[in-house]
Parts: structure tokens; sequence; C-alpha cells
């Protein structure tokens, strides 16, 4: 993935590690920064996955990988889910479901992939699945509304 295809601002490096075949994405939002970081990965299919190493700032208070996280991780995972159809727009999230099947621990690597359902001339409908050791944490639909074309 060339520098500037996720978003414009944002930063590509590639993985290392762990991550080697992975590409880490940061810098055009704050707040995912924050909250991962989250790495990314095409698969032979042509679609793209989401992981994250699951660490301490990622936990609630019971021990288990904070709901708030797994959202966030599958907002990311939208952009990523609608890539192609995005490539030439902004774009917003107007809708983001969740439903919390099991718990993330400590250590795990999760992983997001989905596939977008339907697309309109503004609107993209997805849904996707976090999980761990391909069990299910987070089964999630949402919708993002394409806005003006992308700048630079």
């Amino acid at each position: 993935m060339a520098d500037g295809e996720i978003g414009s601002g944002r930063e590509v490096v590639p993985g290392t590690g762990e991550w080697e075949g992975w590409e880490l994405v940061r810098g055009q939002d704050p707040f995912e920064d924050l909250a991962g970081p989250f790495y990314v990965r095409p698969e032979p299919d042509g679609t793209w996955r989401t992981g994250l190493r699951v660490e301490t700032k990622h936990m609630n208070g019971y021990g288990g990988m904070h709901g708030g996280c797994l959202m966030t991780m599958a907002d990311f995972a939208l952009f990523l889910i609608a890539r192609e159809q995005l490539r030439d727009h902004e774009s917003v999230t107007v809708s983001l479901h969740g439903d919390f099947v099991g718990p993330g621990k400590l250590g795990d690597l999760v992983e997001a992939v989905g596939d977008v359902v339907r697309e309109t001339r503004t609107m993209i409908f997805m849904r996707g699945l976090i999980t761990r050791n391909g069990d299910p944490l987070l089964s999630f639909s949402g919708v993002v509304k394409k806005l003006g074309a992308r700048k630079g």
C-alpha cells in the first residue's frame, strides 16, 4: 500500500518482527494512534485484514479487552474494508453497530476482516468480524458516507 492510499496525511510503515508482512498505519487520526497501534495487510483474495496486539492500555477493569477499543478497531477496519470504494473520496462513519460475543485477553492478537454488503452513490454498507485465534470477539456492521473528492 503506498503512502496516502488509506487517507491523506497517514503514514504507512512496514511492520517488523511479529508484524513482518503487515503495515503500521498512523498519523491522520490522533485517537486511532492512541487506541492502536493498528496494523494492516492484504489477503490473497484482495481483502484487507486489521491487526492489534492487546496491551494493558486496551484492557477494562475486569481483565478483558475494553469494548470501546474493539469498537474503535471496528471503525478503523470499516475504512480498510471499503478501501477501493473510498479511494477517491473523503468519508465519515454514519453508523456502527457491534455485538460483543467473546472476551479479548492481554497479549492476544486480534484481527478484523469484513466485506462490503452494498454500495450506493453516497453510502457503503459493510459487515465484519473481530477474532482472536479464530474465535469471535465482536461482530460488527457499519455504514460509511462518501463525501467530496479527496484533496491532495
